[in-house]
């Protein structure tokens, strides 16, 4: 499926920095859903979880662009930030029905383990509230 995957033209060090930089960005997100979500009611939880998604949808081919710049030489300096992404780009990454590329699927994980994590930060208040 990802055979033709822009990933694979990297070398091996180089996935392993996209790989490190991917991770780094969403636990950033993992850690702003975790502070924005503390004392919401679980729907406005899953509502901050789709927002830091969108946002990192929208903002994150900057830093993956400057990354790039970093390996390749050839690159010039410029924004690379898109349009605001839509609703049905949202729905496509969501339910993996958009684009069959790692970059898109991965996209669809965070949002979902970020609504994950939303509704798990709920579920350890309750039980500490009844403790």
């Amino acid at each position: 499926m990802y055979e033709f995957d822009s990933f694979f033209t990297l070398t091996q060090w180089e996935r392993v920095g996209l790989i490190a930089l991917s991770l780094f960005l969403a636990l950033i997100c993992a850690a702003i859903v975790w502070m924005v979500s503390r004392g919401l009611i679980w729907p406005l939880r899953i509502v901050v979880a789709l927002v830091v998604t969108w946002g990192f949808v929208w903002v994150s081919p900057q830093g993956y662009y400057a990354y790039y710049r970093m390996i390749f030489d050839d690159l010039p300096a410029q924004w690379v930030i898109p349009d605001f992404p839509t609703v049905g780009d949202m729905w496509g990454h969501l339910t993996f029905s958009g684009r069959t590329t790692l970059s898109s699927h991965s996209k669809g994980l965070l949002g979902w383990a970020l609504i994950v994590l939303a509704l798990l930060r709920r579920k350890r208040e309750c039980r500490n509230a009844a403790n």
